[in-house]
């Protein structure tokens, strides 16, 4: 369907996609003037253009170190994913990763597109992690360096366990939840969470897109790293890459199911994360991408279109998201209509859905109990828009307009 299509059905993405593209093109605009952040800001927003739109939420002094730290680690990130790069070559890099963001000339070969082009130059980030103040240095050398050593220990292990997968999520997202809550403490504007809660956040992340990309990964060439644990998929198949064969249908997405409820044992703790936070603009930094991971779980469970292709929120649900993420309430109830959507897919012959129904019981008990879900519109569930055919008609002309004057200033400049 294309998105005169989607927007027709959903006409009430139309206004937060437009906002959403208004918000992506000042977000380009702004790009520092200085080389080494020009670079990092540019490189941020093609590495990951809706991090990079969530991370314009945060105050300057703040972004610039969020936005570094994301870039750190995504340069460790490449080098651990890159299957071209032999392991004797890769674990010595990966234990020392935290001393070579100290040093201008450092840099490494790998990766492909614009991951490559992070790592060629590199220095450009290690200039701006130098011009940090001590207190967010500190904290992102440390991530690093227990980041990498984490990493280094996976590449000569597999995930067999459900511990070896949390402890596996844990090294590569539970200690980015950590780092994060360590930078907005240096910030002074909260409080240290826990350890606890902080690494619930980036496992609840880190799990969804484990699943989501289970396809991307097994085809991965030269060689495929896979992280769904065997514990889990031994269950079903004997080999994992079975579940992508339509003869194992069935079974995959059983499995499938088997590992969306382990994710949704992250979400209450990312709740009680999230509501302690008292600055707004680390509050949506937070909140959007956990509010996605609820949401990109509710569509995928149940869902064989996960061995098929790719599974995602559609777009116009991303802007919503985006656009209207500003308090709890909201939080509370993106998340209780996501768990309600996922609720309705239950199949009460799925062999873990007594376990998945306890679970979403207990996330929607705790949106009830906030006492806030009476004071929110539903964005997830059903349209509101109320719009008729021909208010429908005028947006999609007005949309499309005004799309079309965008696209060509912008190839103008």
């Amino acid at each position: 369907m294309g998105i005169l299509g989607v927007i027709l059905k959903n006409p009430d993405d139309l206004y937060p996609l437009l906002k959403l593209k208004i918000a992506a093109r000042n977000a380009e605009k702004q790009i520092p003037p200085e080389p080494h952040w020009g670079f990092c800001y540019s490189m941020l927003h093609k590495v990951s253009r809706s991090f990079g739109l969530v991370i314009q939420q945060l105050r300057p002094e703040l972004r610039d170190a969020v936005c570094i730290f994301y870039l750190v680690l995504r340069a460790l990130d490449t080098v651990e994913d890159d299957t071209s790069v032999e392991t004797d070559v890769k674990v010595p890099i990966l234990i020392a990763f935290h001393r070579h963001i100290y040093d201008h000339d450092w840099h490494f070969g790998c990766g492909t597109k614009e991951y490559k082009v992070l790592m060629d130059q590199f220095h450009h980030v290690s200039t701006a992690f130098l011009e940090l103040g001590k207190n967010y240095q500190d904290a992102i050398e440390d991530i690093t360096k227990r980041m990498g050593a984490g990493m280094a220990k996976f590449i000569c292990k597999e995930v067999e366990t459900i511990d070896d997968y949390d402890e596996y999520c844990h090294y590569v997202a539970g200690l980015v939840g950590l780092g994060l809550s360590k930078l907005f403490y240096a910030s002074g504007t909260e409080d240290l969470a826990t350890d606890d809660l902080s690494n619930s956040m980036g496992l609840f992340l880190q799990k969804t897109n484990i699943i989501r990309d289970y396809l991307e990964d097994i085809n991965e060439i030269p060689k495929s790293r896979m992280f769904w644990p065997r514990q889990i998929w031994s269950k079903y198949v004997s080999k994992l890459e079975d579940l992508k064969y339509e003869e194992n249908s069935v079974k995959a997405v059983q499995c499938l199911n088997d590992m969306v409820t382990n994710a949704l044992l992250h979400a209450e703790d990312s709740l009680k994360y999230m509501a302690a936070l008292r600055d707004p603009s680390i509050f949506r930094f937070c909140a959007i991408p956990q509010i996605m991971a609820i949401g990109t779980l509710a569509i995928c469970y149940n869902n064989i279109g996960v061995f098929r292709g790719v599974v995602k929120m559609r777009r116009g649900l991303t802007a919503k998201v985006i656009d209207r993420t500003k308090t709890m309430t909201d939080v509370y109830g993106a998340f209780f209509d996501f768990s309600s959507m996922l609720e309705s897919k239950v199949d009460k012959h799925d062999p873990n859905a007594t376990k998945t129904l306890s679970r979403l019981e207990a996330i929607q008990k705790t949106c009830r109990e906030s006492g806030l879900l009476t004071k929110r519109k539903s964005y997830v569930l059903g349209n509101e828009s109320g719009y008729g055919p021909t208010m429908i008609f005028i947006l999609v002309i007005l949309f499309s307009i005004i799309f079309a004057y965008l696209s060509a200033n912008h190839h103008s400049n």
